[in-house]
């Protein structure tokens, strides 16, 4: 099997694009492939820990945790993480903080890389 690289640039509440992502990332691990997810932009609230679940809201932080203990590689960009009030306190365990250089040095080394968002 392969890795896979999947960028998530989530935009503001209601975007689904960090829900499919992490769909996608399990998806891909029961298939036998290593997933590396770097989430940027608002993306990076996943990366706090001890999130309040809401019935019918998406919270995706035991999932999140239950992929990484498969051997999901989580990444949040720091600086927007930072910008947005998330820091090395308050995020999830697991869950690695760099910049930007990190997400292109996992494109480098995947078999395949898939952007989604940014819009």
């Amino acid at each position: 099997m392969g890795k896979l690289t999947i960028g998530c640039f989530a935009s503001l509440v209601g975007s689904l694009n960090l829900d499919f992502a992490v769909k996608l990332s399990a998806a891909a691990m029961e298939k036998g492939h290593k997933v590396d997810l770097w989430v940027s932009g608002n993306g990076t609230m996943i990366s706090i820990e001890e999130q309040r679940p809401f019935k019918d809201y998406s919270s995706l932080e035991k999932p999140l945790k239950e992929l990484m203990d498969k051997g999901l590689n989580v990444t949040a960009c720091e600086a927007c993480a930072e910008a947005r009030g998330y820091h090395d306190s308050n995020t999830l365990k697991g869950v690695k903080r760099f910049s930007m250089d990190w997400y292109l040095g996992s494109t480098f080394d995947a078999d395949r890389v898939l952007h989604i968002g940014g819009e």
